[in-house]
């Protein structure tokens, strides 16, 4: 019989224990976390400005409900909009900055674009309610012109820019001082002056009226006669090209128009609120002239439109058109007027949900919506 070694015989296999290892991702998204809300709190706790504005799509109001024309009713069928652009108060933070880089309504604009170095907040406020006003008067001039209204301009006289040294008028005369009078005769306006003094020779005594502001109390306006004896002209301009002229008499100042009063022959009234800047011109000019004639402008469609309006009628160019373009297709716009010079930046933005129209001048207006089908 065999023996057999027990200790030769194969024992079950028995594996050895394994240290069981944690992951390590968790510890990464932990760290990742940590670090962005590290940087979130750094952002949110430390106000650092970036020098940007936001621009954004601003609210779009019916032009009807800024004009009052006499006591005439609507009778419009259709809407006019003016368009509104919608600026951070103040310059974005870097949370802002990265939220307006990836919204495509949103525009970030150059700090020196909305606010020139030197200029405060208030300042910029006040310089657009101003153009505002303009904008306003523009439109009610160029409406009731086109519509054939005589519109009447009170001058009050000619206001001195500045005076030129070694003249008649330098320690007599001063900036800010206005003519109002040229040998008794009146002025109103700049050329008044101008005509009223010209032909005289060097040598010659001439009595101005003029109306001075003082200083210290800008209420208190004085009155007074400043006698002066012409000089022969002499004038160098910026160029520094010297215009001679012994035998012609001046006075050496140079003047504008004071402020002027405009008499409308309509009662217009633009309630145009806190709203600043010039880009409501056109369509302020074309709701007055709606306003003032049988015929619906609108043909009963939603019109959308901006631009400046000068004197003359001409539509200029304006800012943030594709913010102002996005507002008009959420209005539900079926058109949009804009200047000519903001047409390709429009289509762009427009793509197919309204149609552009390129205006150069309230004429160009005015032929669009003739052309237009009744809705």
């Amino acid at each position: 019989m065999n023996e057999i070694d027990i200790t030769e015989q194969q024992q079950p296999f028995e594996p050895a224990t394994r240290r069981r290892r944690m992951p390590v991702w968790p510890f990464f998204v932990a760290a990742l976390m940590l670090l962005i809300g590290s940087f979130v709190f750094a952002v949110v706790a430390i106000p650092i400005s970036l020098p940007y504005y936001a621009m954004s799509p601003g609210p779009v109001s019916d032009v009807s409900d800024y004009i009052e024309v006499g006591d005439r009713p609507d009778t419009t069928q259709g809407e006019m909009f003016f368009l509104t652009v919608s600026l951070s108060s103040q310059e974005v933070n870097v949370l802002e900055w990265m939220a307006a880089k990836l919204d495509a309504r949103v525009d970030l604009a150059p700090v020196e674009n909305i606010r020139p170095a030197g200029v405060s907040q208030e300042e910029v406020r006040r310089q657009n309610l101003e153009l505002m006003n303009r904008s306003k008067e523009n439109a009610k001039y160029v409406a009731l012109s086109y519509l054939g209204y005589e519109v009447t301009y009170n001058g009050s006289g000619a206001l001195i820019n500045s005076t030129i040294e070694g003249s008649a008028a330098e320690g007599a005369l001063q900036e800010g001082d206005v003519i109002v009078a040229v040998a008794g005769e009146p002025v109103e306006f700049s050329t008044d002056a101008v005509d009223l003094i010209g032909g005289r020779s060097p040598g010659d005594e001439l009595i101005l009226t003029i109306e001075r502001v003082d200083l210290e109390d800008p209420d208190v306006v004085t009155t007074m006669d400043v006698t002066l004896v012409l000089g022969p002209y002499r004038y160098e301009d910026e160029d520094g090209n010297v215009l001679d002229d012994p035998d012609r008499g001046m006075v050496g100042v140079l003047l504008s128009d004071a402020p002027v009063e405009v008499v409308f022959p309509v009662d217009v009234e633009i309630d145009s609120q806190n709203i600043g800047g010039p880009s409501a011109g056109m369509m302020f000019t074309l709701e007055i002239i709606d306003s003032l004639t049988q015929e619906d402008l609108t043909k009963g469609r939603r019109i959308a439109g901006t631009g400046t309006i000068d004197a003359e009628g001409n539509v200029g160019r304006i800012g943030g058109m594709r913010q102002k373009t996005f507002g008009a297709i959420d209005a539900g716009a079926e058109y949009l007027l804009v200047p000519a010079g903001n047409y390709e930046e429009a289509l762009e933005a427009a793509g197919d949900d309204i149609t552009v129209v390129s205006i150069s001048t309230l004429e160009d207006a005015i032929l669009f919506l003739e052309s237009l089908a009744a809705a």
